[in-house]
């Protein structure tokens, strides 16, 4: 079972601990988060990525930071469940590609990257995934405009072959 008390032993005091209902939530720096998933991966058993997700905070009340990047993790037999959050600001948005850890992070990386512009070096592949190469912003960014900045006539229409 992982436990706060393991992670500042291990990393410092620099990791938090949440809860919300049956959730267990830890906060940890941009600079170690790589090291904590290695630990929990090799140590604890925690053998399954179940999502790795992009969260941006902009005018969000409280948040001080812009970025965040979610780890949900799962102990396949143990059945535990834990989340590792970490935060990122402009203009760094990178941190270690986790895909040596669990090769499932391969394309939820690569979607990251697409939607908010969140770079994970030593990924083996990081390219766009949703959109057109060609494409300069991040749609998931909660300051890029609802209807978009007028790129649609950039890119050619696809026709759908009829059946």
């Amino acid at each position: 079972m992982l436990e706060l008390k393991a992670l500042h032993d291990q990393f410092g005091y620099d990791i938090t601990e949440s809860r919300f209902r049956d959730n267990r939530r830890f906060l940890v720096p941009s600079a170690k988060v790589y090291h904590v998933l290695e630990y929990v991966w090799r140590e604890l058993g925690f053998d399954t990525l179940a999502d790795l997700a992009g969260v941006d905070y902009l005018e969000y009340p409280g948040a001080t930071d812009r970025f965040g990047v979610v780890y949900n993790l799962v102990n396949s037999v143990t059945g535990e469940r834990v989340i590792v959050k970490t935060h990122l600001n402009p203009p760094d948005l990178e941190l270690p590609s986790v895909v040596p850890l669990w090769h499932a992070a391969d394309w939820m990386e690569r979607e990251v990257y697409d939607m908010f512009g969140i770079k994970f070096a030593g990924h083996p592949a990081l390219r766009r995934i949703l959109m057109p190469e060609e494409f300069t912003a991040y749609p998931l960014r909660k300051d890029y405009p609802l209807k978009g900045r007028g790129e649609r006539h950039n890119f050619p229409v696809i026709t759908r072959a009829e059946s």
